[in-house]
């Protein structure tokens, strides 16, 4: 007499599935993004020396060399100034951008050493995608360029810098966008480097050619008066476009062309960034990818 055999159990999910299932959603992305803005923050609460080095290059531009030209190097009725102003008032804007300048490569420097041997390491390998991880990031190093910022501005406006105090809170996205796009060029940078002693070579051919060929220092038109070939070249550099937005933001005004360049160069360096940090066909999948990651 033959028997029916006995049913068979479905598979239980493992202990704990769901609830990892559970994270990868809207809460989950929002814990991922708040943790890794905040170790950004505490790193940046905990050394002090990088608040304080942030501020000494554009002060030293501002008290010793803008005070040195103040009397040669003033700019004519020029948006969007509407008088004559002293040379301290124009470079302003810019000093206060080159500060997230030096903070996005900085914060890429970072992230050299975090994919090597630091947390990211370990983030890259999670089941979040990489944009999501690479956007925390690039926003933590945004959020405390920001800060840098206005501590400079507040410092400024004690020296006649002529910022009207609307400024300050108008300027608020540009330094947002301005802080996206430099931090976006520093994280596609940091894709193309392996180890922390070639980060240095790269930042000085990155660094200073933007911030000296650019309008943060002196208008282009001066720059045109002596070289078209410079002049090009300035208005080509998407760090002059994000002088200028700022610059027109402190004041009240608004500059089609800056934002739309500095909006679209940073929406592109960060795609660049998002595949090159793909392990499966970016720059780092030629390498090998991170060390402990497979390819």
């Amino acid at each position: 007499m033959s028997t029916s055999a006995a049913p068979q159990a479905s598979p239980q999910p493992a202990p704990g599935a769901a609830r990892v299932r559970g994270r990868l959603d809207a809460v989950g992305y929002g814990i991922c993004f708040l943790g890794i803005v905040r170790r950004e923050l505490l790193r940046f609460v905990n050394q002090k020396e990088r608040f304080f080095s942030a501020l000494v290059r554009p002060l030293v531009w501002l008290f010793i060399f803008a005070a040195g030209f103040r009397n040669t190097l003033g700019l004519s009725i020029t948006p969007p100034y509407e008088t004559y102003v002293l040379y301290e008032v124009y470079v302003v804007p810019g000093l206060a951008t080159m500060i997230q300048l030096f903070n996005g490569m900085q914060s890429s420097l970072s992230m050299v050493y975090d994919r090597e041997v630091g947390s990211m390491r370990v983030l890259l390998t999670s089941p979040y995608p990489r944009w999501s991880l690479l956007f925390a990031k690039l926003a933590a190093g945004v959020v405390v360029s920001v800060i840098q910022a206005y501590v400079f501005l507040a410092i400024a406006s004690f020296f006649e810098t002529d910022i009207p105090w609307r400024g300050y809170l108008l300027a608020l996205p540009a330094f947002l966008a301005a802080g996206l796009m430099l931090g976006a060029i520093g994280l596609f940078l940091s894709s193309l480097v392996r180890q922390l002693e070639n980060f240095a070579s790269v930042m000085n051919f990155v660094i200073f050619p933007m911030f000296f060929a650019s309008s943060a220092l002196y208008p282009l038109w001066r720059v045109n008066e002596s070289s078209a070939t410079l002049y090009w070249i300035c208005q080509a550099n998407p760090f002059t476009h994000a002088v200028e937005l700022v610059r027109f933001a402190l004041y009240g005004a608004f500059d089609p062309l800056a934002g739309a360049v500095v909006v679209g160069t940073g929406l592109a360096f960060f795609a660049l960034a998002v595949v090159a940090y793909d392990p499966g066909r970016g720059l780092l999948a030629r390498r090998g990818g991170p060390p402990g990651e497979g390819a």
